[in-house]
């Protein structure tokens, strides 16, 4: 299994090219490939959420409320909330998601679960995608596959140090398959995982215009369907 140091340095360097790419081939601003490049390299910390206590995971927590309180607080800005409520709700984000988000997986999780899954991953990038406010979906997609690229990296590098040599036979360890996975050893976390992932899957694709609620799609009296204007540039008459 990759260390702590080695997770970071990979993402980190993950997300020294996404920006980079991000920023120099496909037009977008150097704030937002900086942005971009951070949450790779911290999506590929967020597997390890589920590990025994220490200070990394400590710090993975800080790190993680932090930015939950920021994304927080610029949404109720952005909707209109005055400065001194944001400030308050961001600073209850970060207490809830520091103590009351360790304390649960603490109790509830396990190490190598489905948080080290494939689903994971996607709720992860979805996540992000829902929460980053901006009116560019192409900003959103931008944020929310930094962080996808840091978490696969994670599950990648797992996956290869789960390989173990000697001499010139290569044998798997236990952990191999552990990483790269859609399901897991335990009934409940599969189950919680995937109903996490269904209805994000759900709203993300609502919030990105692929699907239409059926309260929207369907014409009622109170909503009736728009009525279709003629071109001025179009004729019903045949010469």
């Amino acid at each position: 299994m990759a260390g702590y140091k080695e997770h970071i340095s990979v993402s980190g360097l993950l997300g020294i090219g996404y920006g980079t790419v991000s920023t120099f081939f496909f037009g977008f601003t150097p704030t937002q490939g900086i942005l971009s490049g951070v949450l790779c390299w911290i999506g590929g910390m967020l597997p390890d959420l589920d590990s025994e206590t220490g200070r990394p995971i400590k710090e993975l927590f800080s790190l993680t409320a932090a930015v939950a309180s920021f994304v927080t607080m610029r949404s109720m800005i952005r909707v209109g909330t005055d400065p001194d409520t944001a400030i308050l709700v961001a600073v209850v984000t970060y207490a809830a998601v520091r103590y009351g988000g360790s304390f649960i997986l603490g109790k509830f999780a396990v190490h190598r679960g489905m948080f080290h899954s494939l689903p994971a991953l996607m709720i992860a990038g979805e996540s992000v995608f829902l929460t980053y406010t901006s009116d560019s979906y192409a900003v959103k997609f931008l944020m929310a596959g930094g962080i996808s690229l840091g978490f696969l990296s994670h599950l990648v590098l797992d996956e290869v140090y789960s390989v173990e040599r000697k001499g010139v036979i290569l044998r798997l360890k236990k952990s191999s398959g552990s990483a790269l996975k859609w399901f897991g050893k335990g009934l409940f976390g599969n189950a919680v995982a995937y109903a996490i992932l269904l209805t994000m899957t759900y709203i993300t694709l609502v919030e990105s215009g692929v699907l239409v609620p059926p309260q929207q799609a369907a014409p009622t009296k109170e909503n009736p369907p728009p009525i279709k204007q003629a071109s001025p540039f179009r004729t019903t008459e045949r010469f």
